[in-house]
């Protein structure tokens, strides 16, 4: 919130296409209501990874949000693909941010649960994340 109570983006950030890759749909709901209210545009919410690797190659996110665990494929492995076209800025949300740092270790992880300013703190480390040399 800001200083007024007012939800949403900063003046300096602009409004985020992003892609939201969530096997559990109550979650995926919940998230996208939360990036909605905080100025960003859900372009597609997947559960799978190749739902994932789809989506991404059809509405080019401005910043993906990922399921580091799915029940079909894997969120690491789907981003790993995604990222062979080009990079796009992402962020893993996890209940084991263990697991991800072991395949990704310079990645941006939000370990669920988490809070709106947790969030938004995770997706700016996001954008100003450089690719992978």
């Amino acid at each position: 919130m800001s200083e007024d109570g007012s939800r949403g983006i900063s003046a300096s950030t602009k409004a985020l296409r992003i892609l939201l890759v969530e096997d559990d749909a109550l979650l995926a709901m919940l998230y996208a209501e939360l990036l909605a209210d905080m100025g960003h545009v859900v372009c597609a919410i997947e559960s799978t990874e190749p739902d994932a690797i789809a989506a991404a190659a059809r509405c080019k996110p401005d910043l993906m949000m990922v399921d580091g665990g799915l029940r079909k494929g894997s969120g690491i492995s789907a981003v790993s693909e995604i990222l062979k076209s080009g990079f796009v800025p992402h962020l893993f949300v996890t209940g084991d941010a263990r697991a991800v740092q072991m395949s990704r270790p310079h990645a941006v992880i939000l370990e669920k649960p988490f809070r709106e300013p947790d969030l938004a703190l995770a997706i700016q480390s996001a954008l100003d994340a450089t690719p992978a040399s």
